[in-house]
């Protein structure tokens, strides 16, 4: 495995994020356990997960499974760089939310942060993520929230996901105000090779301020991971945010040509948007998501695929990105 450090804090972090949203709703408790077993001793440390995974009625559920492992022992807790997210309520989908039982306000940062920590078996969450922004709440607020976890020794750093550029900058900005206050030291963002907007404002926002990008979905929904190859291999049809681009003759070309150059090159498509991610500059690492221990392995040799000049030059031309911020939107 190899490994860099989390944006510009000294915390040194694989290049793989294990995400563990499948853990409850897709893969049982004990397979769950073997997956996290196998990414350790592949040396994965770097694990995210969220408060409202599990989803529906089992919203925690993930963090539960997580925790149950902590609690087997072996050093797994001190070996692991844990993230977790808040924002999003805890209730029932589809229920009516109680007052301050979601987003960011100080009260429901307090209650999330310790609820999380019961379920994951710790006392302390080493990158504590803001799910989304809230456009109600004053980064004050949060930071304020953000500086007695910190005192308290809940959590140790604060990041982001899906937040644009302009509130990566809002939020480090008030935070060097304040003072004393680290400010974000992450962006979890959507970019693949299928979705690269996030090039035009996050990313540059994110190296500016010395964030770390950890992009999540590297293969867009499984449009990257040999959608049509499977089909023809296998009869495997395609589903949900693959499945619907799909129906867009040109996004099926699209894809139909990206993995013909793949075939003439010999690389498998998972493995190559996954090594095409870590050629992108201030990536730290992708967030791949396994189902099984095969999907594990198939992940873990794309950090040692080197793809070269001329197939990179080929993905560019397949899915060209917008190009550099301002010229992308302006001359």
């Amino acid at each position: 495995m190899k490994y860099t450090q989390l944006g510009r804090t000294g915390l040194k972090v694989s290049r793989l994020v294990l995400g563990t949203m499948n853990f409850g709703p897709q893969t049982d408790e004990a397979d769950s356990h073997a997956i996290m077993d196998a990414a350790l001793d592949a040396g994965i440390n770097f694990f995210d997960t969220a408060n409202v995974y599990g989803w529906g009625e089992n919203k925690g559920r993930t963090e539960t499974i997580i925790g149950n492992w902590f609690a087997r022992g072996g050093g797994r807790r001190d070996k692991v760089v844990l993230a977790t997210k808040v924002y999003g309520n805890m209730g029932p989908d589809g229920g009516e939310v109680w007052p301050n039982h979601d987003k960011l306000s100080a009260v429901n940062i307090r209650r999330a942060v310790d609820a999380s920590l019961k379920r994951l078996q710790t006392d302390y969450i080493d990158l504590y993520q803001f799910h989304h922004i809230d456009r109600n709440t004053p980064f004050e607020e949060i930071w304020q929230a953000v500086d007695v976890l910190v005192q308290q020794g809940k959590i140790l750093y604060a990041g982001s996901s899906n937040f644009p550029g302009y509130k990566i900058a809002q939020a480090n900005e008030i935070a060097a105000r304040r003072g004393g206050t680290i400010g974000l030291v992450s962006e979890q963002c959507l970019y693949n090779l299928a979705e690269r907007r996030a090039e035009m404002e996050v990313i540059p926002a994110a190296q500016d301020y010395g964030l770390g990008v950890i992009p999540w979905s590297p293969l867009h929904g499984g449009l990257l991971g040999g959608v049509l190859k499977k089909e023809v291999q296998g009869g495997r049809r395609a589903s949900g945010r693959a499945a619907e681009a799909l129906a867009d003759p040109a996004v099926r070309a699209q894809v139909q040509a990206y993995e013909d150059l793949l075939d003439k090159h010999g690389v498998e498509p998972g493995e190559a948007a996954l090594a095409w991610l870590l050629t992108r500059p201030g990536v730290t690492g992708p967030i791949v998501g396994p189902r099984t221990a095969e999907q594990l392995a198939s992940a873990l040799r794309a950090v040692e695929l080197e793809l070269p000049g001329e197939l990179l030059a080929g993905l560019d031309e397949i899915f060209p990105g917008p190009g550099p911020s301002p010229e992308a939107f302006a001359w």
